[in-house]
């Protein structure tokens, strides 16, 4: 079995349970930081960002339900795997819903959590890819100049430099100029290009 590479916070008030994930888990080479509540687990704070939890629905104290309430509350978006020895139907239609990746009764087969890992390093992959393409983005747009920033805006509202000109006060040279300054400092190699990233930013044309 190929190595999966990633951090797996193990969260279940028995240890037996705890133990053998941690021996197949550290089996395919990935790192695990196990807790025996979810207390436990948020007071500790891993440096490292979990990349996925595996998660025990009923424990004392907190339950993974609510921890995964918690977390869509705030925005955290943390791939989650429940397992439970007393789950239901409804249990499991919950936390599928909230957009947990699997919903694994115990006793489950070891292929089957590991396949569900899998999927969970695969979408938190996803967003941490997310993150920083907007965080570039964002960056990019700081180094435009507040002129910059309103011509981009209108270029990508789709007018013309023209147009532009007449709405914003300038010459059209002047756009045209401002215009090639945003779309180098941008990186946007197309319009189209422009257009999706103003998109991402949520920019919208001044009202005149």
């Amino acid at each position: 079995m190929d190595v999966i590479e990633g951090l797996v916070c193990v969260i279940d008030d028995d240890i037996a349970i705890r133990e053998a994930l941690q021996g197949l888990l550290r089996s395919v080479g990935l790192n695990v930081a196990p807790f025996d509540s979810v207390a436990a687990f948020l007071s500790a704070a891993p440096a490292e960002r979990p990349r996925c939890l595996v998660l025990d629905v009923r424990m004392p104290g907190a339950s993974g339900l609510d921890l995964q309430a918690e977390m869509v509350k705030t925005g955290l978006q943390t791939p989650i795997i429940f397992i439970t020895g007393h789950g239901d139907i409804a249990m499991s239609v919950r936390a599928m819903k909230a957009g947990a990746v699997e919903f694994l009764p115990k006793p489950f087969r070891d292929q089957d959590l590991l396949d569900a890992i899998q999927e969970a390093l695969r979408r938190d992959r996803e967003l941490l890819a997310t993150d920083a393409s907007g965080a570039e983005l964002k960056a990019r747009f700081q180094t435009l100049t507040p002129r910059e920033r309103e011509i981009m805006a209108e270029v990508a509202g789709g007018l013309l430099n023209k147009q532009i000109a007449a709405r914003v006060g300038l010459s059209e040279i002047t756009v045209k100029v401002h215009r090639g300054q945003v779309m180098r400092k941008m990186g946007a190699r197309s319009l189209a290009a422009l257009v999706r990233m103003s998109d991402q930013l949520g920019l919208v044309p001044a009202e005149h």
